[in-house]
């Protein structure tokens, strides 16, 4: 295994450990900030202590199969969503023309701007502290955001990229491809690696990181289980 065959497990157990919730058998981000936990090993023992780590009602995302988890399931949780992910890899600097534009960087009083852009547009899952993971960009039109894009996990070597997202007035103008340019070269100047995740069918996201030089390296399977007690 690498560090990317598990990459939540693999920050929150390097350097993000000091953000970690839970132990050695499940940890996850803390809700404000990710709604994104992982599990050490597969069995009872691990899933029982993600139990503790999810208030009831909520629900948090992990890399594992169906068939892996459902057998060993606490009655305390429930799979809500099944699906894959494409996990892409940029090994070598690519140059790729893009607009030139004032990329701005986000913070504390962007965040219901964030929150709702991401909550129009679906890039993965956003919090209200989702930007204090990583250097989080956007850019202003008219004083309107109109796309954004960040860094969320780190786990040895690499530096996930995430958040890309438009809004759907500003869609065509080369904002996101302006937004993954900058990170993923700032990525490179600090001696790692970028990677990201996009949905299966997200064809037209997918052509464009091939344009930076990301490819697919494989495909995570994902579930998303919340504690209904």
């Amino acid at each position: 295994m690498t560090v990317l065959d598990n990459p939540a497990w693999s920050a929150l157990t390097t350097h993000q450990a000091h953000l970690a919730l839970g132990g050695d058998l499940a940890r996850r981000y803390p809700p404000h900030l990710a709604p994104i936990a992982a599990l050490g090993r597969r069995d009872r023992a691990a899933l029982e202590q993600l139990v503790s780590l999810i208030e009831v009602g909520d629900s948090v995302s992990l890399p594992a199969t169906l068939e892996s988890v459902v057998p060993v399931l606490p009655p305390q949780l429930e799979v809500r969503l099944e699906k894959r992910l494409v996990q892409m890899v940029c090994e070598r600097r690519v140059d790729v023309p893009v607009a030139t534009l004032e990329l701005l960087a986000l913070s504390g009083p962007d965040v219901p701007e964030m929150l709702a852009l991401t909550d129009l547009t679906h890039p993965g899952p956003f919090r209200s502290q989702t930007y204090t993971l990583g250097t989080y960009l956007g850019i202003r039109i008219d004083g309107r955001l109109a796309a954004m894009g960040g860094q969320r996990m780190h786990p040895p070597g690499y530096r996930e990229i995430s958040a890309i997202c438009t809004h759907p007035d500003f869609q065509g103008r080369g904002y996101a491809r302006a937004i993954v340019a900058r990170l993923v070269a700032e990525t490179f100047d600090r001696a790692l690696v970028p990677f990201l995740h996009v949905e299966e069918d997200n064809q037209r996201a997918q052509r464009v990181y091939r344009d930076f030089g990301f490819v697919e390296r494989t495909r995570l399977p994902l579930l998303v289980v919340q504690r209904v007690q």
